[in-house]
């Protein structure tokens, strides 16, 4: 009764004060291996940028190993999806933590291209692992939706840190700066639940499962959209600050763009979530990926300083603002968390394809500028398919249709 005469801030306060009531410590290291999993992810221009300056790999070749790097991540969270259920948690982590340590490590002592680009799986599949343990932790607690959002509010933070701090470290560095925070985990295991909390009563489960029924195929139908999603992400990320510097963009603003466009991100998530209770979550989305669509397919017509800043900002917004929409949406039809381990691999699989075609596109030299039409053209199939759940389910379950 008190809840439902709450709004805006304050309900939006009074969730929070749930969510950390339920288990705060493992929401807490689940918040911090969330970060240090995605780091390569977030990191992404400025590494694919060190491949090229500091290893000398080609344009063509940073594609294959960010979608290798990235690849290894859905393998591994696919992975952990299948055993999740079975396995002792702090066990699955440890294994995911040697694995990804050991790959750095590998990574200082070789260098060359096709070493580097099975090390970078490896590494991938571990940081996987670790990641999707964390993310299901999230799907599982007691405001899942809000749970993810306190993950992307934080992303903007160790995004903007990573943008600030990895050009100024060395190619061994950045692989030391990884080990380190990996390694940080281990004291902290313990504040992880080995198994998952069951708390559903008998009652649920018989509903869940009349649920379960009718829309088995909505949560891959969403996983499927955020895969698509992310081939656009991908393919912008890795070759957003190449493609700038090649159209002879001054080289400090566009360092200085990467680092203050990550606060965007911040503004994206408070926004999302105002809206959300608003509005819920399927129709905003529709809009932000419109509108991200657009910031993309700009640079299609070629880059100018004007326009690069309006396509980074956007991006940037809308990014993390989508991410809130599309794992609130998932969280809405997954109550076990089984969905939600399999994540990483959707994302990680669109950013092996998005790099990939983007290489592909290049090394065709069809120039930057298809690479940016065919991220235009995935974020737009993407809002398609939600646009079709969104009528689907106001058809069959409108209740679940604007759900916050």
């Amino acid at each position: 009764k008190i809840m439902a005469e709450k709004k805006g801030i304050a309900l939006a306060l009074e969730d929070w004060k749930i969510l950390f009531e339920d288990d705060w410590k493992s929401l807490i290291i689940a918040l911090y291996m969330v970060l240090v999993g995605y780091g390569v992810l977030v990191g992404i221009p400025v590494i694919s940028t060190a491949w090229v300056t500091k290893l000398g790999f080609t344009e063509v070749e940073v594609g294959r190993v960010a979608g290798m790097d990235l690849g290894g991540l859905a393998a591994g969270s696919v992975f952990t999806a299948w055993i999740i259920q079975k396995v002792n948690r702090r066990i699955l982590v440890f294994f995911g933590i040697v694995i990804a340590v050991a790959a750095n490590a590998l990574c200082i002592r070789y260098v060359d291209y096709e070493t580097v680009l099975y090390l970078r799986f490896m590494s991938g599949f571990g940081s996987g692992i670790y990641t999707s343990v964390a993310v299901a932790v999230f799907g599982m607690s007691i405001r899942p939706a809000l749970a993810y959002n306190l993950m992307l509010f934080s992303f903007a933070f160790s995004q903007a840190l990573e943008m600030q701090v990895l050009p100024q470290l060395s190619m061994n560095g950045i692989y030391m700066a990884f080990i380190v925070c990996f390694l940080i985990t281990i004291p902290f295991l313990g504040w992880l639940q080995s198994y998952p909390v069951s708390r559903n009563s008998d009652q649920d489960q018989i509903q869940e499962q009349r649920i379960d029924k009718k829309l088995s195929l909505v949560p891959w139908v969403c996983l499927f959209a955020i895969f698509l999603t992310y081939i656009n992400i991908g393919a912008y990320w890795t070759y957003i600050e190449l493609a700038a510097l090649d159209a002879n963009t001054n080289a400090d603003l566009v360092g200085s763009t990467l680092v203050w466009a990550s606060f965007c991100s911040l503004l994206g998530c408070f926004i999302a979530t105002l809206l959300s209770n608003r509005f819920g979550l399927i129709r905003p989305l529709l809009i932000a990926l419109i509108t991200m669509a657009t910031g993309v397919g700009l640079l299609s017509f070629g880059i100018t300083e004007p326009k690069f800043l309006m396509s980074v900002f956007t991006f940037n917004l809308l990014w993390i603002f989508t991410d809130v929409y599309q794992m609130g949406s998932l969280a809405n039809f997954d109550h076990g968390g089984r969905y939600s381990a399999y994540l990483p691999a959707s994302q990680g699989l669109g950013q092996i394809v998005g790099p990939n075609l983007a290489a592909s596109i290049l090394s065709l030299n069809l120039g930057y500028e298809s690479v940016f039409m065919m991220c235009w053209a995935a974020a737009m199939l993407a809002m398609v398919i939600y646009w079709l759940l969104h009528r689907y389910l106001r058809a069959t379950q409108p209740e679940l249709a604007d759900a916050s």
